[in-house]
């Protein structure tokens, strides 16, 4: 499974231009912010979301289950208190433990559905969701024109329905970003500083300076120094998987890379294999993580979180938590830098990308569900731009401030919107991840992301950021990162449903079963016994059968391009 956009995409912080009276019944400490009329279409709206006018809201519930490790927002969480007063609606969230594939077997074989899901394919062949196309036409206006470039691009392929409610990659405006969220070889900036900052553009320049950081600290904070982690878990495989088709100078197509439009495999062939060469050698060096390949994914956030590695493939999003943790600890040049590596210098990095669709991923209402279009219709509420400010920038006064019509925060609000334990208690996390929302520019000119904000991004830089980008003369660490193209109309491969149960899906899987089992075995044999690892690998993945994989991959591509290329 290739990385989701969000994966691609940073969690955007926003605001809402509140009024004291809709704080007073949510916990907030408002008052002196009387406004003059602002959050009036809110109330109204809210209130017939919620089915009555906007004198009395009823109270109801939707239970949720979203498929990743989380944790619950506390009780008192002023947002959700907030939606509740507003909208009469609260949530219950099942967070995913254990195995996301056996989790979903077991919902699907007893119908078990809680009103709202994720997105997985596996639920959507299973018929745990309902069309949501006519509901929408009906019942949600601002989710129809939030969704009007893309209406085509969400629809089903295997049936023509929307399903599922894409959570990223709706730019209703100009893409901006200051924060790369995507794939990259991280580095510590501890290690970039000690080098000099040097300029590193090969796979080879970077794990040289790590090998010779890791010779000169054998321990950080007294802990036994870990030159590169890896990640294989579940479906955030791509920590093992991905990196050969970006250092070839590809984007992210997940398991294939794409040729004159054309999809093909690239796990057997010959830069692959240089890769994962290029691990064996460094494994016999000791910097591979000696427990790379035993962790799940919260023993690997919390030995990044420990600032003892110096290094990882990973994609931005997906390890956040654990920068945030260093930031809180005080361990900032143990944050990390994206590099976008190639094998050699001839070859353009191809890791930043322009956003695309993320159809992998958004809430679909399932069949269960007590009042489906009562959810829609909170949904359409919460995506309206008042709403979107709220989830995203905070409260005016308290997480933010307005000078001159342009969205700012003390240092101390920058903090806050880092620190894990307060966002339990003071943002909607767990709802915002999944749930539609804006992106870009907000009607008044704001970024719809506080970390993009030009004034915002500036002024939050703490002394060692300033540092790092003023060594490279670079705006913000986006400047890393080769400047994208448009992407082909068909792009990314990753997010075709290969339909469950199909040949395309069991080849999928059985590749994927023979990658989690050998590319770690051939990682950590002894060099002269890599080649005969690599050639039993070869030989375990071609038993699948990668030509129906190919083939469903390269119909939908086609069908991608003939049905949203623009007419």
């Amino acid at each position: 499974m290739g990385g989701k956009l969000i994966s691609k995409f940073k969690l955007s912080l926003i605001a809402v231009l509140s009024l004291s009276f809709a704080l007073a019944g949510c916990g907030g400490n408002n008052s002196g912010n009387a406004a003059k009329g602002e959050n009036k279409p809110a109330e109204t709206t809210a209130a017939t979301a919620a089915g009555t006018d906007d004198k009395k809201v009823e109270p109801f519930e939707v239970s949720i289950f979203l498929g990743e490790a989380g944790q619950q927002p506390t009780p008192d969480n002023k947002i959700y208190k907030m939606i509740k007063e507003k909208t009469g609606a609260s949530f219950s969230f099942e967070f995913l433990a254990g195995d996301l594939k056996q989790k979903l077997g077991v919902m699907i074989a007893g119908s078990d559905y809680p009103d709202l899901m994720s997105s997985n394919t596996q639920l959507t062949a299973a018929g745990a969701f309902i069309p949501l196309e006519d509901l929408i036409e009906e019942h949600a206006p601002n989710l129809k024109a939030h969704y009007a470039a893309y209406w085509n691009m969400m629809k089903d392929p295997n049936d023509g329905h929307i399903y599922t409610l894409p959570n990223y990659g709706a730019y209703n405006g100009e893409m901006n970003t200051t924060y790369y969220s995507g794939p990259a070889f991280w580095i510590q900036k501890a290690v970039l500083k000690d080098a000099g900052y040097p300029t590193i553009k090969t796979l080879d320049e970077y794990f040289d300076l790590i090998v010779k950081y890791k010779e000169k600290n054998p321990t950080i904070d007294g802990q036994p120094t870990i030159g590169f982690e890896i990640h294989n878990k579940d479906w955030r495989n791509w920590g093992l998987f991905n990196a050969p088709q970006h250092l070839i100078g590809h984007p992210n197509d997940g398991g294939v890379v794409v040729k004159d439009n054309v999809a093909e495999i690239f796990a057997d062939k010959d830069y692959a294999k240089q890769y994962y060469k290029k691990l064996n050698d460094m494994n016999a060096l000791g910097i591979i993580d000696k427990e790379a390949f035993v962790m799940d994914y919260d023993q690997y956030l919390a030995k990044l979180s420990s600032g003892a590695v110096l290094g990882m493939f990973d994609q931005h999003w997906n390890f956040q938590k654990a920068e945030d943790s260093l930031k809180t600890q005080g361990k900032d040049m143990s944050t990390y830098v994206g590099l976008p590596l190639v094998y050699d210098t001839n070859t353009k990095d191809y890791y930043l990308d322009r956003p695309a669709l993320n159809l992998n991923n958004g809430f679909g209402i399932t069949v269960n569900a007590k009042d489906p279009v009562r959810i829609l219709k909170l949904m359409d509420t919460l995506i309206q731009e008042d709403w979107q400010k709220t989830l995203t920038w905070g409260i005016e006064g308290e997480d933010y401030q307005v000078e001159a019509g342009r969205f700012i925060r003390t240092q101390e609000q920058r903090d806050n919107a880092v620190d894990a334990t307060w966002k339990l208690s003071n943002k909607a996390e767990a709802w915002y991840a999944t749930a539609p929302k804006m992106q870009g520019y907000f009607a008044d000119g704001n970024s719809t992301d506080a970390a993009a904000q030009p004034e915002e991004y500036k002024a939050g830089l703490e002394a060692y950021d300033k540092e790092v980008l003023d060594a490279y003369g670079f705006n913000s660490y986006v400047d890393f990162f080769s400047k994208p193209g448009p992407n082909p109309v068909a792009y990314p491969a990753w997010s075709i449903d290969l339909v469950e149960n199909s040949p395309a899906k069991i080849a999928d899987t059985k590749m994927g079963e023979v990658k989690t089992k050998y590319l770690p075995k051939a990682i950590l044999a002894s060099p002269t016994d890599f080649d005969k690892v690599w050639t039993e690998f070869v030989g375990e993945l071609h038993k699948a059968d990668i030509k129906a994989y190919e083939d469903r991959i390269n119909e939908q591509l086609k069908w991608r391009f003939d049905t949203w290329s623009v007419k």
